[in-house]
């Protein structure tokens, strides 16, 4: 190829040049398509993200609920006079013993510098329920 024939060619290649076939039916398929599909990643994400915030919030309001009018009643305790020095024969029960006592005297510590709580309650109630298991098994065991 000489250079006349390379600039015939790059002549031709300015000039305007019509498709082979109508592009437009398969542009507007594809746009239809695009327009039908179902969500894409980023939109599910989007919506599970709104959903899990909705439902932190739905928990915190709640939980925020139920320490607002929740009725908290001081714990008193039938057994609390004659559980401060309980100790079962068994050494494994002991050891028990020994750890449930601690805990209740520290809830009841923590019950009197924060009396309206909930939570520090129903610890206390758990563990003297606890202690009265213990008790049982003791006296099972002898």
């Amino acid at each position: 190829m000489n250079e006349f024939e390379w600039r015939r060619r790059m002549r031709e290649l300015q000039q305007a040049q019509a498709p082979r076939r109508d592009l437009w039916p398969a542009i507007d398929a594809a746009l239809d398509q695009v327009a039908t599909r179902s969500p894409t990643r980023a939109t599910r994400r989007r919506t599970l993200a709104g959903v899990a915030l909705a439902a932190s919030l739905l928990l915190v309001a709640g939980v925020s609920w139920h320490a607002w009018f929740a009725p908290s009643a001081p714990v008193e305790s039938a057994d609390a006079a004659h559980d401060t020095h309980w100790k079962p024969a068994d050494p494994r029960l002991a050891g028990a013993a020994l750890e449930l006592d601690a805990a209740r005297l520290e809830l009841q510590l923590a019950i009197e510098q924060a009396p309206d709580s909930a939570a520090l309650q129903r610890l206390l109630r758990h563990t003297e329920r606890q202690q009265a298991q213990l008790r049982q098994l003791a006296d099972r065991a002898s």
